[in-house]
């Protein structure tokens, strides 16, 4: 088998991921496709930091706003579409550089997924029915009854995980904890990746956090929130918690200042800036480690065409 290269730069929000890839596709005649579980929702680009054209300078981006804000867009969904622009990079002479900062997205395309199948549409709506009607609590002890082994490693309260959980076994009548034991599916068995990870510290990402939601308001975030909410949908949906989205909407309907918003989305951000930046420091195998945010360190790209 013909083996073809992916470049992946992985890393916490802020930390410079969307400047590093696009350097590294000029040097290298690279594609930048999207690992961003937010970006693929095309309704926030702002406070998803969905790069503008500028800031794409001529390269080619793909996957980013590809799914709507009225879908739950999942991890199997996202890997179909990246494993084929990723092989028509390769058909274009050119080399994919996968860009983003959610680790199960990167994990699943290097490593390999679970052969778990997708509920149907209306299975997904009936367990979204009965957890709103029910509660999370009640949909876990359905979850107990039918896989133990699953529920014993869930909290009662992770929505996500419950939700989904029950989802596959209505869909298959085979619990999530036995899909779990099967190998393991290579979607690119024909894929060699160099991985680069960017691992600043608490403190720098705490303060580009701040500043870019400062830039991002200025630019017009709450208009985005507002169209948004004008959508009239679920607030379960991951559009609707994306960074900021939650904090600001309730702006919108006066459960809190603008300032205590602000206030809050910029720590949300922090918080979720330092678990992905744990996961990366502990998940992520990469070749090439940056210890500080991307601000054009040439040396980086050096490193990177010198171990393709």
């Amino acid at each position: 088998m013909e083996v073809h290269k992916v470049i992946v730069i992985a890393g916490p929000t802020a930390s410079g991921k969307s400047k590093l890839a696009v350097d590294v596709a000029k040097a290298v005649k690279g594609i930048v496709i999207n690992a961003d579980s937010m970006q693929v929702y095309p309704d926030t680009p702002i406070l998803s930091a969905i790069p503008t054209k500028e800031e794409q300078e001529g390269i080619e981006h793909r996957l980013y706003g590809v799914f709507p804000s009225s879908k739950n867009g999942t991890v199997v969904e996202w890997l179909v579409l990246a494993a084929d622009e990723i092989r028509r990079a390769w058909e274009k002479g050119k080399i994919p550089i996968i860009c983003g900062g959610t680790g199960y997205y990167i994990d699943n395309l290097i490593n390999g997924t679970t052969p778990i199948p997708e509920a149907d549409s209306d299975i997904r709506q009936k367990v979204a029915e009965a957890a709103s009607a029910e509660g999370i609590p009640a949909l876990y002890e359905k979850l107990r009854q039918v896989d133990a082994k699953a529920a014993e490693k869930l909290s009662p309260n992770d929505s996500t995980r419950v939700r989904r959980a029950l989802e596959v076994f209505y869909q298959t009548g085979v619990p999530i904890s036995v899909w779990h034991q099967k190998p393991m599916v290579q979607k690119l068995p024909e894929a060699s990746f160099l991985s680069l990870k960017i691992l600043p510290s608490m403190a720098e990402l705490d303060e580009r956090c701040a500043l870019r939601f400062d830039k991002m308001m200025a630019e017009g975030a709450l208009d985005e929130v507002k169209n948004l909410k004008a959508q009239n949908l679920a607030p379960n949906l991951p559009a609707m918690k994306a960074l900021g989205v939650p904090e600001l909407s309730d702006y919108l309907d006066g459960k809190l200042s603008l300032e205590e918003a602000v206030s809050l989305a910029k720590q949300h951000t922090r918080q979720y800036a330092k678990r992905q930046r744990t996961w990366f420091k502990n998940k992520l195998d990469a070749d090439v480690v940056c210890e500080a945010c991307y601000k054009g360190d040439e040396n980086i790209i050096f490193d990177v065409k010198k171990r393709l």
